[in-house]
C-alpha cells in the first residue's frame, strides 16, 4: 500500500507532460528533444523557464517577421561571463543561450502583438503558438548554434539541423498576409552569428552591454546589467558607465538614437568593419558617421540590390536611399537582412524613412 502514493504522483506527472529536468550542458552531441536541455519546457499549459535559468530582454530587438521572443541565459557554475563595454561578453564553457519564437493567435491565425509579462517565469500557452527555439551553446571549441522546432501539440521541440518552413497567416489590424516563416538551418544560424569575417567565429549578437543596459522586464526595479552582476552572470565591471541603446519604439528619446539602435541590432552584425559585409564599406555600428554610415555613399557591389538608387542614404530623400529600398523589398536577391525575414517591417521602415527625411544636407 505504501507504493500507491508515489506511483500515483508519477502517473499524474506523466499525464501532465511536465518536464522538470535540471539545466544540462551537452558538450558534444545534442539531444533530440529541447526539454532534455532543461532550459525551457512546457507543462501542458505553460512555457516554463526552469529554475536557475534567467530570462532577459534587449533594449531594441531584432525583427523576425513579427514573431515575439523569449530569451534566456544559463551558466553552468560559479564562473561568470567577462564584462566588456563594447564587445560581446565572454561566456564560460557550458553556457547556454535560448531564444523561443512565438506568436499570439486567434484561431489558426498569428497576430501582431507585444510580449506579455511572465508570471512566475512562465508563459500561458492559451493564446500563443510556439514556433521554434534556437540555442547557442558555448562549447570548448566555441559557440554552436542549434535550431529546435516545436511540435503541433506544443509539448516539446525537436532538433532539426536542416531548418524548416512554416506556413503562417499573419493578421495585422485589417490586413491578413500569408507567408513562409523560415526556420534557419544550422549553417544559416552560424552565418548570421559569425560577426567577424576573418575568424568566422560564432558569437551571440545581443550579448553586448548596449543592448542589455535597460530596466529589467523580469526583475522590477533593477537595471538588467546590475541584476546580472548581482546574480553572478557577468563579472563586476564598470556597468554604471555602460553604453545604452535606445528602445526604438520609445518616442521620448531622439529620433536619431532610435534609428541607430534599430540599424545596430538588425544590421551591424554583418555591417561592421570586420563583419561578413565588410566589403560593402558600410558600418552600421553606433560609432559610425558620415560615409561609413552610408550618407551619400555609392554602393561598392550591390548589383540589382540598389533599386535604381545612387547612394545608401540620401539626406532628406528616403526614396532615393538604397538602405530604405532594401528594408522595404521582400525580393530575396535584394532585401536586407538577407536572412531572418520574409516580410518587411512596416514600423521599422517608417522609422528609418522618418530619420532619413529629417537629415540635413545633400549629396550634390
Amino acid at each position: 500500500m505504501r507504493l500507491i502514493a508515489p506511483l500515483l504522483c508519477f502517473l499524474l506527472a506523466a499525464c501532465s507532460g511536465e518536464r522538470a529536468a535540471s539545466p544540462t550542458f551537452y558538450g558534444e552531441a545534442a539531444p533530440y528533444a529541447l526539454s532534455d536541455w532543461g532550459m525551457v519546457f512546457t507543462d501542458g499549459n505553460r512555457l516554463v523557464v526552469n529554475d536557475g535559468v534567467t530570462p532577459y530582454d534587449l533594449a531594441t530587438p531584432l525583427f523576425s517577421d513579427y514573431a515575439l521572443k523569449l530569451r534566456t541565459v544559463w551558466l553552468p557554475g560559479a564562473e561568470a561571463a567577462s564584462y566588456d563595454e563594447t564587445e560581446t561578453f565572454d561566456f564560460p564553457v557550458g553556457s547556454v543561450i535560448t531564444k523561443t519564437f512565438y506568436y499570439p493567435t486567434r484561431g489558426n491565425a498569428a497576430l501582431v502583438g507585444t510580449p506579455p509579462p511572465l508570471s512566475d517565469k512562465s508563459l500561458s500557452l492559451d493564446a500563443f503558438r510556439l514556433i521554434e527555439t534556437r540555442l547557442l551553446v558555448r562549447r570548448a571549441g566555441g559557440w554552436t548554434a542549434l535550431p529546435y522546432i516545436w511540435n503541433d501539440e506544443q509539448t516539446d521541440a525537436v532538433l532539426k539541423r536542416t531548418g524548416d518552413i512554416k506556413a503562417i497567416t499573419l493578421v495585422r489590424g485589417d490586413d491578413e498576409t500569408e507567408f513562409p516563416y523560415i526556420v534557419p538551418n544550422q549553417n544559416q544560424c552560424a552565418a548570421c552569428h559569425a560577426t567577424n569575417a576573418d575568424t568566422k567565429e560564432i558569437q551571440p549578437i545581443g550579448m553586448k552591454a548596449r543592448h542589455l543596459n535597460r530596466q529589467s522586464a523580469f526583475s522590477p526595479g533593477f537595471n538588467q546589467l546590475d541584476h546580472w552582476v548581482a546574480s553572478g552572470i557577468i563579472a563586476a565591471g564598470n556597468v554604471e558607465k555602460a553604453p545604452a541603446n535606445a528602445a526604438w519604439t520609445d518616442k521620448t528619446v531622439p529620433l536619431d538614437a532610435r534609428a541607430r539602435a534599430y540599424l545596430d541590432i538588425n544590421c551591424s552584425h554583418c555591417h561592421n568593419p570586420n563583419g561578413a559585409a565588410d566589403t560593402s564599406g558600410l558600418d552600421l555600428e553606433p560609432s559610425a558617421r558620415g560615409a561609413a554610415l552610408g550618407v551619400c555613399k555609392p554602393p561598392i557591389a550591390a548589383g540589382g540590390g540598389t533599386g535604381g538608387r545612387r547612394v545608401a542614404i540620401a539626406p532628406g530623400a528616403p526614396d532615393a536611399s538604397i538602405t530604405l529600398f532594401r528594408m522595404e523589398t521582400t525580393d530575396p536577391a535584394a532585401m536586407m537582412p538577407e536572412l531572418g525575414r520574409a516580410l518587411a517591417h512596416k514600423e521599422g521602415v517608417h522609422l528609418i524613412r522618418e530619420w532619413i527625411s529629417e537629415m540635413e544636407g545633400s549629396c550634390g
